[in-house]
């Protein structure tokens, strides 16, 4: 016996089910998050078998299960798995995918899938989910052949975490759990990053240093600690202006000097003007998608502005906005890179103080109506937070009132669904506690996106751990609402919403349940409910009449455009407050 067949490692006969729970084990894959289904008992059984060294969450509700495993991809830049079942399953689980596909999220999703053998004659829950998923995966495909397994997990893990990170689902269909095989192990291959290319960076360096009025914009997905920690080294040493995109807060320092807000729903008007401004923007990560660039408004080349993109994918860069230097680039290898760069000619020290100023400005709190003023129990949240908290947010225009009046200082993380989706925030804030235990995690829900998934905070109770919600509740779906004002004042059809007592909800799963209506009651609310060490929830009981944190429901209805069908453009709409809730801004 040779050498090489002496190393080469025993292998034993099992089961299509247990080949795939240890292929997730030898790839890495620490979570699965999971609802359990008839169409999958062959892999559940396989998970048995590595239980000591892969955690299933048991979730109850597709959609949210799929929530926690891309909440806890955008935290870590690591996939973690969601499973469910054929049918009705998938397509729960399908606004997860969505999710992952828009915000360039790492993610596995396996489906249980029906007996190969009775394809295409409309079996019980039969879906192609080639065709179904094919738009908004960035890789689809069915393992029919227990023996194969190690190949195809392999495979899906690096093209997940590869270029654009994205969601890969995988089909696994029913006689395939049950086959005997011998298929080998297959472990981790490292897959090296794209490096930006010097000459590029050299023809940057002088571009930037031409600039009189330069804009950075900070997005995109699976940063590490020591990329940020060397961007942050590159743009502050440079005193460049730091916009982030679309809830990409966790990106920046909020209470840096350089940091000038968000271009996204809801950005601050002021900047939005201001910006146009620019001579040159340098983008970093960021896709410069609907929101962040107020619906193809701004920051465009032909509007006289200079355009460089860096972007891990070649495929992204002048997709819509064609830049004048593209560099294509693993954004934490660009960061390290341009760490060490050497310093750039400096003219723009008054711009960057004058976008400072605006930020700050922003963020002064008004003399809101009501007993409550959002912004001031917002304020002193930001003091309570500890320094490695975790917030995680729902789609609506509730999420506006963080991002204009908190700071999310360098170790915070704020994480939310660029895509807009409802019912992301609380399944996201129980996946990130069960990932990071010992890290503080709060929601911010609103009461629409609550009552459409945070049934699954009763998965925190079954695994021990304890996020704080903390819900606004205006008793409106109201995005909708405020664009349903500015179109057809007055005209209110479809967005009311009657509730139940909040508070008393989590108190029935044994959480403490609390309701804040004035603005002295909430820090102390929250200290209590940090010291009960249960899952948590806090009902804001805001005035229903402040529609957004810039304007009243009179206020939108005194400026409604008439006639009715003569809608504003997609940019004004994006900077009126709005938050994005499912599907486009309706």
């Amino acid at each position: 016996m040779n050498q090489i067949e002496r190393r080469k490692p025993r292998v034993t006969a099992r089961s299509g089910g247990r080949i795939l729970a240890e292929a997730l084990v030898a790839q890495g894959i620490s979570y699965v998050f999971a609802v359990p289904g008839e169409s999958y008992l062959d892999v559940l059984d396989g998970l048995y078998e590595v239980r000591q060294k892969l955690h299933l969450i048991t979730c109850r509700f597709e959609a949210g299960a799929a929530h926690m495993a891309e909440a806890y991809g955008k935290l870590t830049g690591r996939p973690a798995a969601a499973m469910v079942t054929r049918g009705p399953g998938a397509c729960h689980a399908a606004i997860g995918v969505h999710v992952a596909q828009q915000d360039s999220t790492p993610m596995l999703l396996f489906v249980g899938q029906i007996p190969f053998s009775e394809t295409d004659r409309e079996s019980f829950q039969e879906v192609d989910y080639r065709r179904m998923f094919g738009p908004i995966a960035k890789w689809v495909t069915q393992i029919d052949q227990a023996d194969r397994i190690p190949e195809l997990v392999a495979h899906a893990v690096d093209l997940t975490t590869s270029g654009r990170p994205g969601p890969v689902v995988i089909a696994l269909s029913e006689e395939m759990q049950r086959q005997i095989a011998d298929a080998e192990e297959i472990r981790p291959g490292p897959i090296t990053v794209a490096n930006p290319d010097p000459d590029a960076l050299a023809r940057m360096h002088t571009m930037l240093s031409q600039a009189s009025k330069p804009v950075v914009v900070l997005g995109g997905s699976c940063w590490s600690e020591s990329g940020r920690d060397a961007i942050r080294s590159f743009l502050q040493g440079n005193n460049l202006p730091v916009a982030v995109s679309f809830r990409r807060q966790a990106l920046y320092d909020g209470t840096s000097a350089n940091y000038i807000g968000d271009l996204g729903v809801g950005s601050d008007p002021a900047l939005v003007t201001k910006i146009k401004e620019a001579d040159l923007v340098l983008a970093i990560g960021t896709r410069l998608g609907e929101a962040a660039t107020q619906g193809y408004t701004l920051l465009q080349p032909t509007d006289g502005v200079s355009l460089i993109h860096v972007y891990p994918d070649p495929t992204e860069i002048g997709r819509v906005s064609r830049p004048e230097l593209g560099i294509v680039s693993d954004v934490n290898a660009f960061a390290a890179t341009v760490s060490h760069m050497e310093p750039l000619q400096i003219s723009w020290n008054e711009w960057t103080h004058e976008l400072r100023r605006l930020r700050e400005e922003g963020r002064e709190i008004p003399e809101y109506k009501g007993a409550l003023n959002v912004a001031r129990a917002l304020r002193e949240l930001e003091q309570l937070l500890p320094q490695d908290a975790i917030l995680t947010t729902d789609a609506g225009n509730f999420a506006t009132w963080p991002t204009r009046f908190m700071n999310f200082r360098d170790r915070q993380r704020y994480i939310g669904p660029t895509n807009g989706a409802m019912g992301y925030g609380v399944p996201a804030a129980v996946g990130a506690k069960i990932a990071f235990p010992d890290r503080m995690v709060v929601c911010f829900v609103g009461d629409g996106g609550f009552l459409m998934t945070g049934q699954d905070i009763a998965t925190a109770f079954h695994h021990g751990v304890a996020p704080i919600v903390l819900l606004f509740n205006n008793q409106m779906y109201g995005t909708i609402r405020m664009h349903q004002e500015q179109t057809f004042p007055g005209r209110v059809s479809g967005t009311a919403l009657t509730n139940p007592d909040f508070a008393k909800f989590i108190e029935a799963f044994g959480g403490y349940g609390e309701v804040v209506s004035a603005t002295e009651q909430f820090a102390p609310a929250f200290r209590r409910a940090v010291e009960s060490g249960r899952p948590a929830l806090l009902e804001l009981r805001m005035n229903p009449e402040q529609i957004t944190t810039r304007a009243t429901i009179s206020d939108l209805r005194a400026g409604a455009r008439k006639p009715a069908t003569n809608r504003p453009p997609a940019s004004k709409r994006l900077t009126q407050g709005g938050g994005m809730q499912r599907g486009k801004k309706r």
